[in-house]
């Protein structure tokens, strides 16, 4: 809540303030987020106008969160722009999502919280290059880059692997995996 008094009704006054708050909860969404009670620091310009006031400003935060990746946890600061006009609680515009001013305090909490959760990413990475996680063992391909596994045999052939021994070289075959062809004496 911030106090619009000493602005007064005379449009093109202006405040500047520079504010830290505790964030509120539930701000962000379930990879990524702002923790509770973190600080959400506000650079605010406060303008009276004919219908109220406009809010306009920046709204700085920690993020944390995983990397939807490679799930390693990631904590990056985050900055989101805000607008909103509070109209007079007297005034006689009709719009029913227009922000009000409650007397002549104005509350920011849901125009940052819409700001900055609309803002957030909805896949957070690490990084842009991120490999992410072995799809067959979950290693994470970043700390090992050469990560293979044996080629996987394919399971309609599964059934053969009984039949031919591991053993045998296909080498006097010319084509892996073709009958073998009688040998001709002459």
């Amino acid at each position: 809540m911030f106090d619009t008094r000493e602005l007064g009704r005379r449009p093109g006054a202006q405040r500047k303030l520079q504010r830290s708050v505790p964030a509120p909860a539930g701000l962000g969404i379930d990879v990524l987020g702002v923790p509770e009670g973190s600080d959400l620091e506000l650079a605010l310009r406060l303008e009276s106008v004919v219908e109220g006031v406009l809010a306009s400003g920046t709204a700085r935060v920690l993020l944390t969160g995983e990397c939807v990746r490679c799930l390693e946890p990631l904590e990056q600061p985050f900055d989101v722009d805000f607008q909103e006009l509070y109209v007079f609680p007297e005034s006689e515009i009709e719009d029913d999502e227009a922000s009000r001013l409650e007397g002549d305090l104005l509350d920011l909490e849901p125009v940052v919280r819409d700001t900055v959760v609309l803002a957030l990413p909805y896949q957070p990475v690490c990084r842009d290059d991120c490999p992410g996680l072995c799809p067959q063992c979950g290693a994470r391909l970043a700390d090992d880059p050469e990560h293979q596994h044996e080629a996987a045999i394919d399971p309609r052939w599964a059934a053969l692997a009984t039949v031919v021994p591991d053993d045998q070289n296909d080498t006097d075959n010319e084509v892996a995996g073709s009958p073998r062809r009688p040998e001709v004496k002459e």
